[in-house]
């Protein structure tokens, strides 16, 4: 198992990022790292992601969990979970604010032959999250 996971306290309440987060016109301003997203984000719905580290490629996913204002998981991969990538949002009010999580974990028996060809999504991880506090602080 490898993870990405970035962690940041933000100044609004969670109805306020999850509005952003369901928004794929708000996540594929450009300061998010994400380039376009084809679909809806709902329970069970399947979407179309680029993201800005490999532009040229489409990421299929499924939205596998949603709990309104609090959790979302987003997975994808290679068929019969040879290699798969679980992202999940979650939200925990903290008093006037909300602790921002974003998570990714891989697993699968391809695993070992393709995380060496991985880029460091760390970085995305911390422009995603400045961009959600960003605009989540700028709508409270």
């Amino acid at each position: 198992m490898h993870e990405f996971h970035v962690e940041r306290r933000i100044e609004a309440p969670p109805e306020t990022l999850w509005r952003i987060l369901v928004d794929p016109a708000a996540l594929s301003s450009g300061a998010f790292g994400i380039v376009r997203i084809e679909g809806r984000i709902a329970p069970g719905e399947r979407l179309k992601l680029w993201s800005s580290v490999a532009p040229g490629r489409a990421f299929p996913l499924k939205v596998t969990q949603m709990q309104p204002n609090r959790l979302m998981v987003w997975t994808g991969g290679m068929p019969f979970g040879l290699f798969t990538g679980t992202r999940t949002f979650r939200l925990d009010p903290t008093g006037t604010g909300t602790q921002f999580s974003l998570r990714e974990v891989y697993t699968g028996a391809m695993l070992g032959l393709i995380w060496p060809s991985m880029p460091d999504l760390g970085p995305s991880f911390q422009q995603f999250a400045d961009a959600l506090a960003a605009a989540a602080e700028a709508r409270s």
